[in-house]
């Protein structure tokens, strides 16, 4: 580890390189669910899909953890994408951990349902029923967390499950990250998990490796607690831990 320091209640880590930054983030996710499963029956866990959770999802699917006590979620999907699209979150997902282990269950974001008011509502339902004992997330390069981005977050929002669209910076963003080859591929809408349900998790442990990232870093840990900045309520949460390295802190 390069330092690590804490702002109000986050716990930020510096590792040398997004590899170290993987495994210490694995370790830590894996330590606290083998805690919690000394005392809880099966945990609810939330995953992020993107470029930036690689090394942590290929670490974390090594490790010796009793699957079959654990339901997965995953906090956003693209609207539109077909349903075979490897950029659609679920798919990611399947490819990166899904299909590695044996969950108790994986619910799946219904992207192309019919009635996607009627699918937020569902996977709402889900939620409240399996309330997250961890979240494992990003954070965007705008500061959106899931794909609240800052002109549609809401820290008081009363939904769980929301449609939204994406802003030009987030659609770049993908193809930024090579998941697509030019921003009019980027699908406009999404659904995602709203910044309650993501802040429900007892455990929040965030995963930002890369240069691209470390004006996102810096107003998450320096700008004023704001929707403008939709990270920055995670030095809000009592169990934060946000793990960098040492290109996405650079400025920090």
């Amino acid at each position: 580890m390069v330092r690590e320091f804490t702002t109000d209640k986050l716990k930020v880590q510096v590792l040398e390189d997004r590899n170290l930054l993987g495994t210490r983030a694995a370790e830590a996710v894996y330590q606290k669910i083998k805690a919690l499963l000394g005392t809880e029956p099966y945990l609810n866990i939330i995953f992020a899909a993107a470029p930036s959770q690689n090394e942590f999802l290929s670490a974390l699917i090594e490790k010796d953890i009793d699957w079959s006590r654990i339901n997965a979620f995953h906090m956003d999907e693209y609207i539109g994408l077909a349903e075979d699209a490897p950029q659609g979150f679920g798919n990611f997902l399947k490819a990166a951990i899904f299909d590695h282990v044996g969950f108790r269950s994986v619910n799946y974001i219904r992207g192309n349902a019919a009635d996607t008011v009627a699918e937020c509502e569902r996977y709402e339902k889900l939620l409240l029923q399996f309330p997250p004992h961890l979240v494992c997330m990003g954070i965007g390069e705008n500061t959106h967390i899931a794909f609240n981005d800052p002109h549609v977050a809401d820290f008081n929002d009363t939904r769980l499950v929301k449609v939204v669209d994406l802003d030009r910076e987030c659609r770049q963003q993908q193809v930024n990250d090579g998941c697509f080859g030019k921003i009019d591929q980027v699908p406009e809408y999404a659904l995602t998990l709203t910044i309650p349900a993501l802040f429900s998790g007892k455990y929040i442990f965030c995963m930002v490796p890369g240069e691209k990232k470390a004006k996102a870093v810096h107003h998450t840990l320096s700008q004023e607690v704001t929707a403008q900045y939709p990270s920055t309520i995670l030095r809000k949460h009592e169990n934060a831990v946000m793990f960098t390295d040492k290109q996405s802190s650079v400025f920090v």
